[in-house]
């Protein structure tokens, strides 16, 4: 148990830099940053696997399906998410995101029957509360360079929270029985596609932008995905999809740690009591999912 904590705890620590690289990449738009993130991370599991002489290939085509699906929410998940922290503050953004479980808990309620308890749904009420204190918080902030649309962000930001929620459900029925490596691959190289075929039809440059924000891209693909996303697919093996969506609760605390020290971001006492529920909620809903399933 307690090298899944360890691993969990790498995966905080490297997705809180997510929304650090993201913000110092700003003049690349959103849908590009998730394209180079994705290759980048694609393109080095894929020449591993090469080089390695390493089969990804499944044994079902329902399997293959199934991480099809994963890449696809994963996908849509980084360009929501991305895009959210192009209009409102990192703390937003990241909180906001972090609703991901409650949508497990409602997902696999609705799709396999899996009741929560009480506390769950009281939880549940709790976290949606938070999320409307946030967004009320940032209705009240005028729009400027760092916050265009605060309330279009709240919402691309609950967006991803959904996508990347179907990605987790799906990763775990996956990791099962399919080894880490493999489902990293076929999922992070699917999602790299539609990504891709995304960012041309939206006529975006892939070229043209700093030196400065292509180093970023580079370190986005390496910390916050390869070791970042793949700590919290490893542990999928091991916990289930709702419990390790807990774990990105860690991430709005150190990004907002990061976001005032790297770019001043302050938090209101409104913006900071929506957050405490938020976290708060879905800690308790998450720990008496695992107790009575």
């Amino acid at each position: 148990m307690v090298k899944i904590y360890l691993v969990l705890l790498i995966g905080i620590l490297s997705v809180s830099l997510s929304s650090i690289l993201i913000k110092l990449t700003y003049d690349v738009p959103a849908i590009i940053i998730s394209s180079y993130r994705l290759i980048i991370a694609s393109l080095i599991l894929v020449s591993y696997a090469k080089l390695k002489k390493i089969s990804i290939k499944t044994k079902t085509g329902r399997d293959l399906i199934i991480a099809i699906i994963s890449g696809l929410f994963l996908s849509l998940h980084f360009i929501t998410w991305i895009a959210s922290i192009k209009y409102t503050s990192i703390a937003s953004s990241v909180t906001l995101v972090a609703t991901s479980p409650v949508f497990v808990i409602i997902i696999s309620f609705l799709l396999f029957g899996e009741r929560p308890s009480l506390i769950t749904l009281i939880a549940t009420v709790v976290a949606i509360l938070g999320t409307a204190l946030i967004a009320y918080s940032d209705k009240n902030i005028a729009s400027s360079s760092q916050y265009p649309a605060p309330l279009f962000g709240d919402f691309l930001a609950l967006l991803g929270a959904f996508a990347v929620s179907i990605y987790f459900i799906s990763g775990s029925h996956l990791r099962k029985y399919m080894h880490t490596f493999q489902y990293i691959t076929l999922v992070y190289t699917s999602a790299a596609l539609f990504t891709t075929i995304f960012a041309l039809l939206s006529s975006k440059p892939f070229t043209g932008y700093r030196t400065e924000s292509y180093i970023y891209m580079i370190l986005m693909a390496v910390v916050p995905q390869l070791f970042g996303h793949t700590s919290f697919n490893w542990a999928l093996k091991h916990l289930k999809a709702s419990a390790v969506a807990i774990s990105v609760l860690g991430e709005p605390i150190g990004a907002t740690i990061l976001a005032y020290i790297f770019f001043h971001q302050t938090v209101s006492q409104l913006k900071l009591l929506g957050m405490a529920m938020v976290i708060l909620s879905i800690a308790v809903s998450i720990k008496t999912s695992r107790q009575t399933n």
